[in-house]
């Protein structure tokens, strides 16, 4: 009975914090957290919609549409050699976000956001010819990176966010080995190389 709400959690944790949600969440804690909690309200509903859209609803669409015309089941999409084909369309949702938000002259910060996923998805993509890595803790390592770079930016004490997103990115990573979605060192090196990716980018873009 135990195990069954082990589970039960890990799944819980795995559908909450999925990768293509981080982008949205970042937005909506700069919207709350930062000098950007001074925007109008219209204004921020419409830059939630067009990265909800752009790197949730689309790319959803897409893969789901894919699978269906191949004949796939889900769980086939979840091995190393069709992967190639779901991060091709991130790459290029998350592509035409970063295009329309930079014509729209949007605040760097909103940009940089965006800019730390679309290489995160290129490095993985790059990555999965050779490992399985999980995306799940390669976003949550990415959301680590993403709060330290911003504590340097915005000069503010990250320590107890810090604790928060941590814990978070634990349970993911724990969360995916329990469901036996991947190996111990696919975990590792998935939030590792969100960890650095969502750090530099945010700080040197």
């Amino acid at each position: 009975m135990k195990e069954k709400y082990v589970i039960y959690t890990a799944k819980l944790f795995s559908m909450l914090f999925a990768p293509f949600y981080f982008p949205v969440l970042a937005f909506l804690i700069l919207f709350i957290f930062s000098y950007m909690k001074l925007l109008p309200l219209n204004y921020k509903l419409v830059i939630l919609g067009i990265v909800y859209i752009f790197t949730v609803a689309l790319p959803l669409l897409a893969i789901y549409t894919f699978r269906r015309m191949n004949g796939l089941h889900r769980r086939q999409m979840t091995k190393r050699e069709m992967r190639t084909v779901p991060y091709f369309i991130f790459i290029m949702c998350y592509g035409c976000c970063l295009y329309i938000m930079g014509r729209m002259h949007m605040p760097h910060f909103m940009i940089s956001v965006l800019f730390g996923a679309f290489v995160l998805q290129v490095i993985c993509a790059f990555i999965n010819n050779w490992i399985r890595i999980s995306t799940h803790s390669a976003a949550a390592g990415a959301m680590v990176g993403a709060l330290l770079a911003f504590s340097i930016i915005f000069s503010f004490n990250p320590l107890w966010w810090l604790c928060l997103t941590l814990f978070i990115a634990g349970c993911v990573g724990t969360s995916r080995l329990i469901l036996r979605q991947h190996l111990l060192h696919e975990v590792n090196i998935g939030m590792s190389i969100g960890l650095v990716c969502g750090f530099v980018c945010i700080l040197l873009f």
